[in-house]
């Protein structure tokens, strides 16, 4: 391509095609990710990635949200052009089921990594399994969060009801549980999650045991939810715990132009470096898993990178990335 060209997309990304050096340099010109809250892994991936986006020349903006099904809403709408979200809440958001009041028009550039279901108390606490929480305080995530979307799932499956329920963000949960305000607080994200690392250095802290539910969540869900082992070494626990695991995707709204899609799976891939820096979940982004997207279909763009990288096909766009 030799001429400048120039659309919009809803989403709020301009693409330009530019002529330099006889080689196709693509530019987005501004980006909105929206990620998590304050002390989770999204939020720590999403800020790393927006400034790599940014050195590049884009108008890269992190929105801080309540995570998964509020970052999907934002996507669908066209108020963010990125979001991270867990497959269990991406399979709502395609199937049309609640909260969504019909099927989103979202698609997938990646997987990234797994998150981790963790009920957290503190070493000293009488909560020994879920059952326990019928008579105690418990947060169950912010509004809107994957992680209320599978905290609930279990307190059904369980039949558990807990004293009182509150929604907050991790890092405000950590704070409660600190201070005494709450008794348990449930969070799913990657290993180790900032805030509940930091209340373990403050105060010793136990999660619970939630593995053995992964079956019946299978058979009532669908296969959005897996066994997981959180290693001791990740908070100084006294012993590896067994949990709920789903795999988290990134998302973009289907009418994302295909070269816009392409360029981000691809500065996706080539800022693993810092991405690892900001938090060590970004290891486990690779292009053999990347492609499985679950319930929702990969972006064409995306395809088209996995494709080329697959077969080492180099495309000569004379990208800038740093």
């Amino acid at each position: 391509m030799t001429s400048t060209t120039r659309r919009t997309v809803l989403a709020g990304l301009v693409l330009s095609g530019l002529c330099a050096c006889s080689a196709q340099r693509t530019q987005i010109r501004r980006l909105v990710i929206a990620t998590g809250g304050r002390g989770g892994v999204y939020y720590a991936l999403g800020t790393a990635f927006a400034s790599v986006v940014s050195g590049w020349g884009t108008d890269a903006t992190v929105k801080e949200t309540g995570a998964s099904i509020e970052n999907l809403h934002l996507v669908a709408a066209g108020q963010a052009d990125l979001g991270f979200a867990t497959i269990d809440a991406v399979a709502l958001a395609v199937q049309g089921r609640r909260p969504f009041a019909r099927s989103q028009p979202i698609t997938c550039l990646a997987q990234l990594y797994d998150d981790y279901l963790q009920a957290v108390v503190r070493a000293d606490s009488p909560i020994r399994a879920p059952a326990d929480m019928a008579a105690a305080v418990v947060s169950v995530g912010p509004p809107a969060s994957g992680t209320e979307l599978v905290a609930l799932r279990l307190l059904d499956l369980l039949r558990v009801r807990p004293r009182r329920v509150e929604r907050l963000g991790v890092s405000d949960a950590a704070e409660a549980l600190r201070t005494g305000a709450i008794e348990c607080f449930f969070f799913s994200g990657g290993l180790p999650t900032p805030a509940i690392a930091e209340l373990g250095a403050a105060v010793p802290i136990r999660l619970l045991p939630l593995g053995d539910q992964a079956p019946e969540l299978v058979r009532r869900y669908g296969h959005v939810y897996v066994r997981r082992t959180v290693p001791a070494q990740v908070y100084g626990l006294a012993a590896k715990v067994v949990t709920l695991g789903a795999p988290n995707l990134l998302v973009a709204r289907d009418s994302m132009s295909a070269d816009v899609a392409y360029l981000l799976t691809r500065l996706l891939f080539e800022s693993r470096t810092t991405l690892e820096q900001a938090h060590p979940e970004a290891r486990h982004l690779h292009e053999r898993t990347a492609v499985y997207s679950g319930p929702v279909p990969l972006h064409p763009g995306a395809v088209r990178y996995y494709r080329e990288a697959k077969f080492g096909i180099s495309t000569g766009l004379g990208l800038t990335f740093s």
